[in-house]
Formats: structure tokens, C-alpha cells, sequence
């Protein structure tokens, strides 16, 4: 089944047959349960699989399918309902014995309880979540909580408990048969996060493996929390845990979880093909498979880490590793696997989460899997978007990480989101841009287009070409002539060949090759150091977009959801003026200057696209602030 936005996807034509479900909203297609029924019909299906998004752990959706006659590819209903609301499951898992991290009720949260996590009672994947340090912004960060959580989910509830801000994220996955068998395999620790949503997994946990007696004690608390909702199928428990090996139960996800490809690597299972064994009715072996080797899996966002990990939107041109990996496969020897959901040509909208794939690295030990997963992702080709490949390969590489200290809090306390190329690195991709473009112009230089590149036939000045790396300019200065090349900023530099392709140069003795490719004004160098992507720069500078002073305009497509000014009144730098949301997240934008809304563009529920005015601050004067 497929959305208008995703008619586009991969899954859509690998499917033997596909039903579109008419609409972009998620109201109107993956969360209308009448329309999902009905496209089950129409294809002639005789079961559901749920997936691990939007109605995964909808109970009302599981009943549905049941009642239209339906096979349900996950746990029975009363086990969704029982784990679906967090407030009421924390009552089932003390009744059942597990560690459980006390409820705060948010109007008797006191400055003693500070800082306390904020959450969805209905949902996960970090929407609906909060971090509160002061007592004076509970109130407001609980608004925020539940209308995000209300649009994720349908359901705004919300509570608080005790923040753990150096806290390990270990889950235990499940399965479950209806012969009262249950498999809790090897823990997986997940605290490498961003925006409390995980980034980086792996099994086994480097915390819990020099710990067998906590590894004991999840086990049991996790078959424990299974047996006491009578489950049925593939389901994760998970737990928040201190160094000393505490732990305590936050959730149990009622479906197969994003990371799950790292359990199938170290216990050479298809978790999937059980779900289907298990909703047959057969029962599972007595005994769990044993793991082996070490698993990690990086998720690969369009967002941009350095820029409060704006998602990313637009074409993405190319997309490909640079070694072999199996995709949606279980791997039978070490190796990579990749799960994605792009392929080359692939447009990225605003519609869903912006992760574009799942990248997994299998092999003896650990420091090998980081190592291996590293140098994957460093060699990875990634046209047309900006990702979070350089904050990943950092994290795979920092020794705090190598070592095992990941906790929750990582990516606060270590220094990750500066490129993997520095400056000089850029220079010399701007310069073989240059050289490249040069060549590439000759296709229409007609008679003179055998002669060397750059060619003149009296003394020149050098050429001069620009590109932009973000904010950064880059003036490449050269000339080409039957002495080869001469760069004044690169004396160093050596030409040995170029083609609208790419260019071999000599570079302080070491020949080094860059791949160039170009589109539009994008111009996108890969070589054996990493990636740079950066922007022509054309001789005339662009036409004014014409947005008065003081205009913020949207940094992506999205929906307006809540505005907390109104034209007329005084802001302060940093204040929230209205929150537009985009990719299943809202994004908050702000006042960056103190001063007076001038003008407010936009209302709840309009749609804007990137660049569009959203309101005018105008710096308040002297007079004004009372200077």
C-alpha cells in the first residue's frame, strides 16, 4: 500500500501488486484504518502485516483486521492494549515483578524531582518527549508534548518520571508463539540518541557484556513482562539502565522495532519469517538460537546534525555503497546488509521521518563492526542531500565510544558535528571542481575543443571560479598551460589528468584521485578522504528575493501547528514565535533579534513551502527598550 508522496518509493514496484491509498496526510492514508482495510481487500490478501510505524500498536487497527476476516501478523489486541498506554503498563510490570522507575503526576512535580522527562503515553520514537530543568517551563514544555504527541499518535496523554540523563538505553527482544514458548534474545543497547529518537544500535551491549548477571536478570524480567500479557509474536522490552547495572522498565514495543536487522545478524534468525510462522499458528523451537559475533546498525538521516538536525528535503541524486552488502537480507557470513527505503533519483519530501536507510555491519568482534561500519558509511556515495554520515563515521570512530562509554547523553558531552573534511580538504575539492568544469565546458568549444584545457596562446591571468561550502566561499585561483597546472593557494598541486569526470592531482608527492559529479549548480567530489558537497557560484550575483529586513522565513516545507505571538507584540532574542512541523517533528522558530512583530504571514494549519515568509521582526530601538 502505498501514499500519494510515496508513489514514488522503491517498495511500490518491487511489490507483486500495489494499492494506493489516495491523500498525502497520514490521517488520510497509513492511519485510516476503513482505507487500509478496504486496499487488504482489494488486493486479495489474506493477512496484515503491521510494519513498525503509524498503526503498528493500534489495538482498534489489530481488531479491525480481525474482524474484516484478516490474519493480524502480530500480538493479540489485549497484549497492544495492556502495553500500549506507558502509565498503565508500569502498573502491570510491577505487578509482575519487573523494575519499574517511579510516575511523576506533573502537578506535584517540585523543584526536588527536577530534571524530569516528559512523555507520550500512547507512542515512542522520541515524539511527545521533553527534557524539563526548571519548574517555570513544566507547564509549557507539557502543551508541547501533547499537541506533538496528539499529532503523532491521536492520543495527547502525557506524564513525568525521573530523569536519568546518564542513563543506558538496553532492550531485549521477544518472540513469542501461542504454545507458551518464549524466546528472549541477546540485549541491545541503543543509547547513542538524538532528540531521544536512536541513531546508532548494536548487540550485544558492551555495558551488559562485562556484566552476566545483569544480562541474567533482563532476561528474566523481560520474558517475565512477555508471559504477563499473554503475547504472541516479535516485541521488545526496554529499559533504562545505570553503570552499575541497575535497570528499570520504560516500554514494551508491541511490533517488530527499526533495529531489529543487528538480533537477526548475531542469532541468524529472519524475525519476520517467524512473525509469519507464529500468526500460522506454528510453535517456535524450545531452545533460542545462540549469538555470535558482534552487530551494529547506523540510521542514515537527511538532516543536518550541525544545524539542530533540520531535516533535509529535495532529490537525492545518488546513493550507493562502495562494497557489497545484502539488502533486507539476513547475513549468513560477516559482512554489511543494507536496509533502504531511496534509490538513486529518490525525492525526499516533508511527509515522513527523514531516515533513508539502515546500514548494518556484522563481524567477530566489536572494534571490528565499528571499524568496518565506519569505512562503509566514509566510502558511502551520497549525492544531493545533506546527511548525518559524518556525525555517524565520528561516533564509530571516538575512542569514549570504541571503548563502550555510550550512555543516552553521548552526543552532549563529545564534540562530533564539525565535517569529516576540513578546510583544506574543501579547497582542494573546489579545486578539482574547477578543473572538472573546465573540461566539461569543452564539449562545446566546437574546433578548439582538442586543445588543453585552459589553453591560451599569450600569458594569462589565472582563471577564477567560485563555490560555496555551506556559509564558507571557496576562490579557486588557476591556470592551465603546457607547464601543467599552477594554483597559487595549492603550490603543492600537481595535474596528472582531468575529464568532466574527475581529476587525478599530485598532491605533496601522493597521487590522489576525485570523483566529480555535477548537477545543476551542485557539485558533489568524492575521494578515498570523504565527501564534499558544495555550489557553483555564478559570475553575476542572484537576483533579491525581495523578503523585507527582519523576515523569517521557513527553513523547510511543513504545517504551521502553533503560533505564540501576534502581530504588534514584543519579543525578546530566542523567543518562540510559532512551531512549524515537517517529517513527523516539529521545528520551533524563533525571534533572532529582540524587537516588535511586525507582520505574521501564516495561520494554524497553512501549509508553507521552504523560503516562504512566515512573520517580520523589526529590532526594537533604543526609545523602544528603554536605553
Amino acid at each position: 500500500m502505498y501514499s500519494d508522496p510515496d508513489a514514488g518509493s522503491p517498495h511500490v514496484p518491487e511489490a507483486d501488486s500495489a494499492v494506493r491509498l489516495a491523500g498525502e496526510t497520514p490521517a488520510e492514508t497509513y492511519l485510516n484504518v476503513d482505507v487500509l482495510i478496504a486496499a487488504a481487500k482489494e488486493a486479495g490478501a489474506d493477512a496484515v502485516h503491521p510494519g513498525y510505524g503509524f498503526l503498528s500498536e493500534n489495538a482498534g487497527f489489530a481488531r479491525a483486521v480481525e474482524a474484516a476476516g484478516l490474519c493480524w501478523i502480530g500480538p493479540p489486541p489485549a497484549a497492544i492494549d495492556a502495553m500500549g498506554s506507558k502509565i498503565a503498563s508500569k502498573q502491570l510490570m510491577i505487578e509482575a515483578g519487573v523494575p519499574v522507575l517511579g510516575q511523576l503526576e506533573p502537578e506535584h512535580v517540585t523543584d526536588a524531582d527536577l530534571p524530569v522527562l516528559i512523555k507520550a503515553s500512547a507512542g515512542g520514537g522520541g515524539r511527545g518527549m521533553r527534557v524539563v530543568r526548571r519548574l517555570e517551563d513544566l507547564a509549557g514544555e507539557l502543551t508541547a508534548a501533547s499537541a506533538e504527541a496528539a499529532s503523532a499518535f491521536g492520543d495527547g496523554s502525557v506524564f513525568c518520571e525521573r530523569y536519568l540523563p546518564t542513563g543506558r538505553h538496553i532492550e531485549v527482544q521477544v518472540m513469542a508463539d501461542a504454545h507458551g514458548t518464549v524466546w528472549a534474545l541477546q540485549e541491545r543497547e541503543c543509547s547513542i540518541q538524538r532528540r531521544h529518537q536512536k541513531i546508532v544500535e548494536e548487540t550485544p551491549s558492551p555495558l551488559v557484556s562485562t556484566k552476566p548477571a545483569m544480562r541474567a536478570a533482563l532476561m528474566s524480567a523481560a520474558t517475565a513482562a512477555t508471559k504477563a500479557i499473554d503475547y504472541r509474536g516479535a516485541g521488545t522490552v526496554e529499559f533504562l539502565a545505570t553503570d552499575d547495572g541497575e535497570f528499570f522498565f520504560l516500554e514494551m514495543n508491541t511490533r517488530l522495532q527499526v533495529e531489529h536487522p543487528v538480533t537477526e545478524c548475531v542469532h541468524q534468525v529472519d524475525l519476520v519469517r517467524l512473525q509469519l510462522r507464529i500468526a500460522e499458528g506454528e510453535p517456535l523451537p524450545a531452545i533460542a538460537p545462540v549469538a555470535q559475533g558482534h552487530a551494529i546498525e547506523v540510521r542514515l538521516y537527511a538532516e543536518d546534525p550541525g544545524n539542530s538536525w533540520q531535516p533535509q528535503t529535495g532529490v537525492l541524486y545518488r546513493f550507493e555503497l562502495a562494497q557489497p552488502a545484502l539488502e533486507f537480507e539476513v547475513l549468513r557470513s560477516y559482512g554489511l546488509r543494507l536496509d533502504s527505503g531511496v534509490q538513486n533519483g529518490s525525492e525526499v519530501g516533508i511527509h515522513y521521518d527523514p531516515m533513508l536507510a539502515k546500514v548494518i555491519a556484522w563481524h567477530p568482534d566489536r572494534r571490528e563492526a565499528a571499524t568496518a561500519l565506519a569505512g562503509a558509511l566514509r566510502r558511502m556515495t551520497i549525492h544531493g542531500l545533506k546527511t548525518n554520515r559524518d556525525l555517524l563515521v565520528r561516533v564509530l570512530s571516538d575512542p569514549d565510544f570504541l571503548a563502550g562509554e555510550t550512555r543516552t547523553d553521548f552526543l552532549e558531552h563529545h564534540d562530533l558535528f564539525q565535517p569529516l573534511l576540513d578546510k583544506d580538504e574543501v579547497k582542494l575539492a573546489a579545486l578539482a571542481c574547477a578543473v572538472a568544469d573546465a573540461e566539461a565546458n569543452r564539449r562545446d568549444a566546437g574546433d578548439l575543443s582538442g586543445l588543453p584545457v585552459g589553453w591560451r596562446n599569450v600569458f594569462s591571468t589565472p582563471l577564477r571560479k567560485k563555490y560555496a561550502d555551506g556559509t564558507d566561499e571557496h576562490v579557486v585561483s588557476y591556470r592551465l598551460s603546457r607547464d601543467g597546472l599552477a594554483a597559487p593557494d595549492h603550490p603543492n598541486v600537481g595535474l596528472v589528468e582531468a575529464s568532466a569526470a574527475g581529476v587525478a592531482l599530485v598532491v605533496g608527492g601522493v597521487r590522489r584521485w576525485f570523483s566529480v559529479a555535477r548537477y545543476e549548480d551542485l557539485r558533489c567530489v568524492d575521494s578515498a578522504s570523504g565527501s564534499v558537497q558544495v555550489h557553483r557560484i555564478g559570475r553575476f550575483a542572484p537576483a533579491d528575493s525581495g523578503a523585507a529586513s527582519g523576515s523569517l522565513t521557513a527553513p523547510m516545507p511543513g504545517s504551521i501547528v502553533r503560533l505564540a505571538v501576534a502581530v504588534g507584540d514584543r519579543v525578546r532574542a530566542g523567543q518562540p514565535l510559532l512551531w512549524l512541523e515537517a517529517m513527523k517533528m516539529e521545528h520551533q522558530v524563533s525571534a533572532p533579534v529582540a524587537g516588535v512583530v511586525d507582520e505574521l504571514t501564516v495561520r494554524i494549519g497553512q501549509q508553507v513551502e521552504i523560503g516562504a515568509v512566515l512573520a517580520v521582526v523589526r529590532p526594537e530601538t533604543d526609545e523602544e527598550s528603554g536605553s
